[in-house]
């Protein structure tokens, strides 16, 4: 499938973090509380620099027809494989595909590029695997992982099948017109809070540097791609952005902006505004990237 390697010796050097202040150690013990385990859904992908990431995997009730790899959101500091469960669950039965949530270590104990790295290391375990169509995903900081993730492929000639953006965090600058824009309307996601995960990820490392903000990576060879948003985030216009930049190398995109609807709404639950339709655009996205 593959005409190169994963330049993992390429990334930067992994650097040294430091522990995670109470409030974080603490929103994380919370979320783990509140999720769900899938034991039988667990796996091990790649021979990463830290080794294997762990993973859940979930398969549809027959032959798959093509892989989605999601990595879950959270500020690159919070949440797990777990959290994206449900959303994954769902997809796999719904287009007979697999859908497989890696790990991935967070900051500030493992700031960037740690998190990349394990993504490139998921990626190189998938394709380990035999898979076929492959179809990146992910959510938020997730989203910003996975659209870097589809600029390193795309520059070392990996085909992929697709790239799904859930309300996606493509610019660690924080410097998007939607922050002060939106500040009243997303109760989810601020300034603050984007700006203080960012400091804790980055520690020091440029935020301009497109491998962290791929929303300024080399677009050439991005698979079509579906993102959505709602229209009061404060990330509207890190999509609206990326879409552009897309639409101008003559990259298929589809940017789905819907009014009402909070933060990564389809990850937390269906009954969210939004969350249907959002969940019924990208099943139908998989289904036509995964079609013979």
């Amino acid at each position: 499938m593959r005409e190169a390697p994963l330049p993992v010796s390429e990334l930067p050097q992994e650097r040294p973090g430091y522990p995670a202040p109470d409030a974080v150690a603490a929103r994380r013990a919370a979320s783990r509380a509140a999720l769900g385990t899938y034991p039988e859904r667990e796996c091990r992908l790649g021979d990463g620099r830290s080794g294997a990431v762990r993973a859940l995997r979930f398969n549809p009730g027959g032959a798959a027809r093509g892989t989605v790899l999601h990595w879950h959101g959270g500020g690159y500091r919070l949440g797990s494989p777990e959290y994206a469960a449900p959303f994954a669950e769902a997809l796999a039965a719904a287009c007979d595909v697999e859908v497989i949530c890696p790990e991935y270590r967070l900051a500030p104990e493992h700031p960037f590029p740690a998190g990349l790295i394990d993504g490139v290391a998921a990626i190189e375990g998938a394709l380990a695997l035999g898979v076929g169509r492959l179809i990146l995903s992910g959510d938020s900081a997730g989203g910003g992982l996975a659209a870097g993730l589809a600029a390193i492929c795309a520059n070392r000639g990996i085909p992929l099948t697709g790239l799904i953006l859930l309300s996606p965090w493509l610019d660690l600058t924080v410097t998007n017109a939607c922050y002060a824009e939106n500040a009243g309307s997303d109760p989810v996601f601020s300034g603050a809070s984007a700006a203080e995960a960012a400091d804790q990820y980055l520690q020091g490392h440029s935020a301009g540097d497109p491998m962290a903000s791929p929303l300024f990576a080399r677009v050439r060879g991005i698979p079509p791609t579906y993102q959505c948003v709602g229209a009061g985030e404060v990330l509207a216009a890190d999509a609206r952005a990326f879409h552009d930049r897309l639409t101008e190398a003559g990259r298929p995109v589809r940017l789905s902006v819907i009014p009402d609807m909070e933060h990564v709404a389809v990850m937390r639950s269906r009954d969210l505004a939004g969350a249907e339709q959002v969940f019924a655009e990208v099943t139908d996205f998989v289904r036509e990237r995964v079609s013979d």
